[in-house]
């Protein structure tokens, strides 16, 4: 049903892609879409990809912006929730936590979250660097809009935007009184309390406050440990305060901005989806005493997706409180503009998990994790005075603390472990880019960047009371990295309708160490190295990629269509593969065992026949191979999996005012998401008993539909009632797994989107 139902609606919207969902159905178009009568149709989008205002047409990238009138008519507010919207990007909740993320673009994710790892997707909150996967899902009550950009953006964005970048960018305070309240009621007694108040300039200061409150009861009912009552239930809190000074009579602007998030929740279920039985009944691998033990766990698995779990007495939370300081100050001078950007970050993120899905006590673990990072960006840009060249540079610092406990407990508190682990990051870089335009036509862009950046690393094992190494900070020499990512463009303006670019840029994911190790004593270890250190003497290498992409970009029908299409191919160096062991305490194993080639192709389109109806959507092919794997000395190219990396995504939308009057609009709004069947983990294609295709995800379609009426005089206000549905037809296949492995006797538990869940939202604006 579910491919019948992707095949039915591809096949009329196949092609169609939208390169920015900006343009909406309601009577004024977003403000970074605003059309007007000598520019109808979709309008000019303005992005800010490049470190500068630009018509999005004009930028020689592959992009996509999200417009907040978009995100507000689908009540997104933070990027879990995003769907499908740029072509070959995927996003994915870690397994078992609902603040974590795994983001994918054109084959490149970080399916590890530990926060030792580096991410492949460099997420930014109005320029502000958002450095981990742990709380990277907070909420943002009032968005102007959200880009990603596809392929490596070495040069602008630096490290770990090997993949891309996503900018999630908020509406700055107006000078203008404006406030805005909505609430919204559905079933699993889900309900969202939304307030965005705009202050008036007073003696050049302006101020913002937004936020939100979001709660539902759980998807999953417990039996068996009546103090949990369900799981995968919802409980944030968020806030923001943006203040601007902007003094009468001076160009100079400050712009301060504090944001704040809460999640205090019980996790996703992990629910058990099978074991091995073939060595006994409902066996299960023992590391303790190296032999099966029969732990009657195959009568709890099923592949079906579970409203209701049995689960041992191990308490189940998920806790997730950051926020963040950033200010601001642009100073112009003359053709250029000097700006200096501060950011201090903080995080303390917590859970307690069951990772059998049973009520017994076979493996549960929990984390503690405490970050916090500083960032200082000095940057310049501007132009010439003919306006052929426009630059930008800038120098950027960064130095981060990050550190995690995690006990963890196996097979009735047989085996009991302690792995406490963290890391000092500090990053400093330089970089350049500046593009001339030799005719009216051509145009060249060059760019580059110089990152240099250091690392420590710590270390705690305890097994059953016995300390099975102890590296303090400073006891491993640090891990030191340097690379230069440069990019260069050529861009040919054929006419103001038609653009053509070609564009190589080189994208860099930093190393480092694996403080999940369990690997400490190695005969073959380096010479120096501290007794009971030997991986982290050895940090991981960091993974480079070589991106070639050639792209067009049109405007076409009088402006009432935008199509865009790129193409790529990129060559990746080093890749960063977590092998997942679960030897000893539960820990995964770094490779830089591979190289490989991806390429793919992307289609984007906006259509706005009428000013009523606008239809957004995209389409993209990917095609990853590895080039070489070598793991422990075997060659097994032709062997493993490549996770996370869907062979087809695409995405439709439709906007569009079917009635209006003195009453106000009515309106409705339709997404479909369709992503094919990925691999999870980087496993064997065959051989053994349990390979990658014991954790592939199957293609998946989901469905949202909202009707609005809005525009509903009310006195000197206006108000507005929607009644909405989100995955429409259920899809309930897992998306998400984790694979013990043999050694665990097969044990996998998987992970399942969201139910169908509707509700109506209520707005007034004042």
């Amino acid at each position: 049903m579910t491919k019948l139902l992707a095949a039915t609606a591809l096949s009329s919207l196949a092609l169609f892609a939208a390169p920015a969902f900006a343009a909406e159905a309601a009577p004024a178009a977003a403000p970074a879409a605003q059309a007007t009568d000598s520019n109808p149709g979709v309008g000019e989008i303005v992005v800010t990809a490049q470190k500068r205002s630009e018509n999005i047409q004009n930028v020689p990238i592959a992009i996509s912006a999200v417009s907040g009138q978009f995100l507000e008519a689908r009540g997104i507010t933070s990027i879990d929730n995003l769907g499908a919207i740029a072509p070959n990007m995927q996003i994915t909740r870690a397994p078992s936590n609902k603040t974590i993320t795994q983001i994918s673009i054109r084959g490149s994710a970080t399916i590890n979250p530990a926060v030792t790892w580096e991410p492949a997707v460099g997420l930014y909150l109005n320029g502000v660097y958002i450095a981990k996967a742990q709380g990277s899902v907070f909420d943002v009550a009032d968005l102007e809009r959200i880009e990603v950009l596809r392929g490596p953006q070495g040069t602008l964005y630096g490290r770990n935007a090997l993949a891309g970048a996503i900018n999630l960018v908020p509406k700055a305070p107006s000078g203008k009184f404006d406030l805005a309240a909505e609430a919204s009621y559905g079933n699993y007694n889900y309900w969202k309390g939304k307030i965005v108040l705009d202050l008036p300039e007073w003696n050049g200061f302006s101020g913002k406050v937004s936020g939100q409150i979001e709660k539902h009861d759980g998807f999953t009912k417990v039996t068996g440990n009546p103090g949990l009552g369900a799981i995968n239930d919802l409980d944030s809190k968020s806030v923001m305060v943006q203040l601007r000074y902007k003094p009468a009579g001076s160009a100079v602007t400050a712009d301060y901005m504090f944001d704040y998030s809460n999640h205090d929740q019980k996790p996703d279920y992990a629910q058990l989806y099978s074991v091995y039985t073939d060595h006994g009944p409902y066996a299960i691998f023992d590391p303790q005493s190296a032999s099966y033990a029969h732990i009657p766990l195959a009568p709890f698995a099923s592949t079906v997706r579970q409203k209701s779990a049995m689960l041992d007495g191990n308490p189940l939370y998920e806790k997730s409180e950051t926020f963040g300081h950033a200010l601001t100050i642009s100073v112009p001078l003359g053709n250029a503009t000097l700006k200096s950007t501060t950011s201090y970050r903080w995080m303390h993120w917590q859970d307690s998990l069951d990772l059998d899905g049973s009520p017994l006590s076979v493996a549960f673990t929990a984390r503690n994790t405490r970050f916090h990072s500083f960032s200082q960006e000095l940057q310049a840009t501007g132009k010439a005075a003919d306006d052929k060249l426009n630059y930008v540079a800038g120098l950027f610092y960064y130095s981060e603390y990050a550190g995690t406990d995690n006990p963890q407990s196996f097979f009735f508190g047989s085996a009991n472990y302690l792995s406490v682990y963290g890391s000092h990051t500090k990053a400093f870089a330089a970089y350049a880019q500046a593009d001339y335009a030799f005719t009216d036509q051509f145009k060249l862009t060059l760019g580059a960047r110089y990152t240099h950046e250091q690392k420590d690393v710590r270390k705690l094992l305890v097994a059953n009371g016995f300390t099975v190494a102890d590296i303090r900070f400073g006891a491993v020499p640090d891990a030191k990295f340097d690379s230069f990512t440069p990019a260069v463009t050529f861009d040919y303006q054929a006419n103001r309708n038609i653009n053509l670019y070609a564009r190589y840029a080189r994208g860099f994911k930093s190393g480092g160490f694996n403080g999940e190790t369990n690997i400490f004593f190695d005969p073959s270890a380096p010479a120096g190295c501290p007794a009971g250190a030997t991986e982290l003497c050895t940090p991981y290498k960091p993974e480079t990629v070589d991106s070639f992409e050639m792209g067009l970009k049109t405007r076409l029908l009088d402006g009432k269509m935008i199509l865009n299409l790129a193409a790529f191919w990129d060559e990746h160096k080093n890749i960063q593969l977590s092998v997942f062991t679960a030897t000893g305490a539960a820990s995964s194993e770094v490779l830089n065992a591979a190289k490989a080639r991806v390429r793919g192709l992307e289609a984007e389109l906006t259509l706005r026949p009428i000013d009523e109806i606008t239809f957004h959507g995209s389409a993209a092919y990917l095609d990853p191979k590895y080039e070489s794997y070598i793991d422990g000395g075997v060659d097994v190219t032709n062997n493993r999996a490549f996770p996370h990396a869907p062979h087809t995504t695409a995405s439709a939308s439709l906007d569009a005012r079917l009635m209006k009057g003195n009453w106000g609009t009515f309106s409705i709004s339709g997404d479909l998401n369709y992503i094919s069947s990925y691999f999870t983990y980087p496993f064997a294609l065959t051989g053994g008993q349990q390979t990658a295709y014991s954790t592939k995800a199957d293609d998946q379609v989901f469905v949202n539909l909202r009707a609005t009426v809005a525009q509903i005089p009310l006195g000197g206000s206006t108000a507005q009632v929607s009644v909405w549905a989100k995955n429409l037809f259920d899809f309930k296949k897992p998306s998400n797994f984790i694979d013990f492995g043999t050694s665990f006797g097969g044990l996998t538990v998987a992970y399942f989107p969201d139910p169908r869940t509707y509700g109506v939202t209520v707005g007034v604006k004042f």
